[in-house]
C-alpha cells in the first residue's frame, strides 16, 4: 500500500504510482502549486514527487520536495554512487537526465526547469555534502537565481555564504572573467558544458574544456559538484572529480550530494524556525 502525503480537499489531485525495482513512489498532482515550500505550506510534511507549475511555466513539472530541516526545499541535483553519468550535453542539461524516481537516484533536474522556479521571488540555495569516511558538511547562499537561455545563457547568481563546509566560490569573481558581480552584488557564474564553450581564450575556458560535465565554472574546477564521480582520493590528467575544494581540495572527489533551493521571499515564518542540522 502507498502512502503519499494528504493534499488539501479543494485541491484536484490523481495519485500516480511509479514503480521502480522494488520501490513504489507517490506522484501527487497539485496544479495550485507553483514551488515546494508552498507545497509544505499546504499542509504536506512528507518528503517525496510532488507535481507543480512555476509561474510562466507551459507545462507542469514532477519535482522532488524534501520537507526536512524547515520544509519545502526543491531538489533539483543529487550525487549518491557514481551510476548516472554527468558527463552531458548542453541540451541534456537543459533539459534534466537521471533517475528522479527511485530514493536515491541520481539526477539533473534541467536547467530550464530550474529558470522558471528560480524566477518566482528570493530563493536560497543549500548544498549538503558527505565524505566517505561519513563527514557531512553544507554550503548555503542567498539570492540564489538562474538566469534563462536565450539571453544569458543560464547564469547562476548567488550571494551571501553561510554553512561549515566553505565557500568554493568565495573569491572567484576577482580571479575569473567568466564571474562577474551583478548590481545587487551578487556573483554571477556563466553556466558551460564541452559542447557549449565560451567564447573567450581565458584560462578557465580552457579549464572546462577539459571536463566532460556541465557547471558554473569559476577557478577550474573549485566547486564542481557535476564532476566525474571517484572514490574520495583520486589521481586523473585534471581535477575533474566532484569536488568542494574549500573542504577536501581539488584531489578529493566527494561521496555525495544533494543540491536543493527554497522560496524564501513567500515562507519567510517558517524559514526563521529552520535549523542548521544536515538533510
Amino acid at each position: 500500500m502507498c502512502s503519499c502525503p494528504i493534499i488539501n480537499s479543494q485541491c484536484w489531485l490523481w495519485w500516480k504510482l511509479v514503480y521502480v525495482g522494488w520501490s513504489v513512489l507517490c506522484s501527487v498532482t497539485t496544479p495550485d502549486y507553483q514551488y515546494c515550500s508552498q507545497v509544505f505550506s499546504g499542509g504536506n510534511v512528507a518528503s517525496g514527487l510532488y507535481v507543480i507549475r512555476p509561474d510562466g511555466s507551459p507545462t507542469a513539472l514532477t519535482v522532488y520536495c524534501d520537507m526536512s530541516d524547515g520544509g519545502g526545499w526543491t531538489v533539483f541535483q543529487r550525487r549518491t554512487d557514481g551510476t548516472q553519468s554527468f558527463d552531458r550535453s548542453w541540451v541534456e542539461y537543459k533539459h534534466g537526465f537521471g533517475d528522479l524516481f527511485s530514493p536515491a537516484g541520481e539526477f539533473w533536474l534541467g536547467n530550464d526547469p530550474l529558470h522558471r522556479i528560480t524566477s518566482q521571488g528570493a530563493y536560497d540555495l543549500r548544498i549538503a555534502m558527505e565524505d566517505f569516511e561519513g563527514n557531512q558538511r553544507y554550503a548555503e547562499y542567498k539570492n540564489f537565481k538562474v538566469d534563462d537561455e536565450k539571453v544569458n545563457v543560464y547564469q547562476m547568481h548567488v550571494g551571501e555564504y553561510s554553512g561549515n563546509a566553505g565557500d568554493a566560490l568565495a573569491d572567484a569573481h576577482t580571479h575569473t572573467p567568466s564571474v562577474s558581480a551583478s548590481a545587487s552584488g551578487s556573483r554571477v557564474f556563466k553556466f558551460r558544458t564541452h559542447d557549449h564553450p565560451s567564447s573567450d581564450e581565458t584560462a578557465d575556458a580552457r579549464c572546462f574544456r577539459h571536463s566532460r560535465s556541465g557547471w558554473w565554472f569559476s577557478r577550474c574546477h573549485s566547486g564542481n559538484l557535476n564532476g566525474h564521480y571517484y572514490q574520495g582520493p583520486y589521481q586523473a590528467l585534471v581535477d575533474d572529480g566532484v569536488v568542494w575544494y574549500t573542504w577536501h581540495g581539488w584531489w578529493y572527489s566527494i561521496k555525495s550530494v544533494v543540491m536543493m533551493d527554497f522560496n524564501f521571499s513567500s515562507f519567510h515564518s517558517n524559514r526563521k524556525n529552520r535549523s542548521k542540522v544536515m538533510v
